[in-house]
């Protein structure tokens, strides 16, 4: 299997965030992951990455009681994109390895890369443990090493990330956008999660 630094080679993942940041487009595409109602009157959008440090204690701190307040109420629609920073060859093989487990098994497979994040981090051979994620997620070590030595996937990933870096202005993990609205660059407790829904959801009321 080549290196992750081989699989990202030619990864662009500089950008500086623009003066003017424009409303975020929450319009769920093909290529997104999301939890919930899509009829819900708010929408939350989580710019992340499995290699990032303040998005694995959010997920592993906040983002449950965040899924039971909210997504498993029909209240919110969560949508996760994919960010490619900190470590962007651990990140993409962490996300190509989650969306090969598929999509009723995406989350379970990026919550288990975030829990085993720092000892992936502190490894001098990754591959292993992410492969053990993957054996729990069903997929063979064959299946594992063509998902994330597949270069059309790389690429695919690669081309969404630097479409959040060009149109959406994204540049710091993790990034929550509700109902359009930049709220927040770096981890998000409840408290002010809360107040940021309630702020979308009078918004919502208010212009229906």
């Amino acid at each position: 299997m080549r290196s992750f630094v081989a699989l990202i080679a030619g990864l662009a993942i500089a950008a500086t965030l623009g003066a003017c940041q424009k409303p975020v487009s929450t319009a769920v595409t093909s290529d997104d992951m999301s939890l919930g109602n899509p009829k819900a009157k708010v929408t939350v959008v989580e710019y992340a990455s499995v290699a990032c440090p303040h998005c694995a204690d959010w997920n592993i701190n906040v983002f449950q009681a965040f899924k039971t307040k909210y997504i498993d109420t029909g209240k919110v629609h969560y949508i996760a994109r994919e960010a490619l920073v900190h470590d962007p060859a651990v990140a993409a093989a962490g996300f190509l390895t989650a969306r090969c487990a598929g999509k009723d098994k995406y989350f379970q497979v990026v919550d288990a890369i975030y829990r085993a994040q720092t000892d992936i981090l502190s490894s001098s051979q990754p591959r292993g443990i992410l492969l053990n994620i993957a054996k729990s997620a069903g997929l063979t070590e064959a299946q594992f090493d063509a998902c994330i030595n597949d270069q059309k996937s790389l690429d695919a990933i690669n081309a969404r990330w630097q479409h959040y870096i060009d149109n959406d202005k994204i540049n710091s993990t993790p990034t929550f956008v509700i109902n359009g609205k930049v709220y927040a660059s770096g981890e998000m407790p409840m408290p002010q999660m809360d107040a940021a829904i309630a702020e979308a959801e009078g918004a919502a009321k208010a212009g229906s």
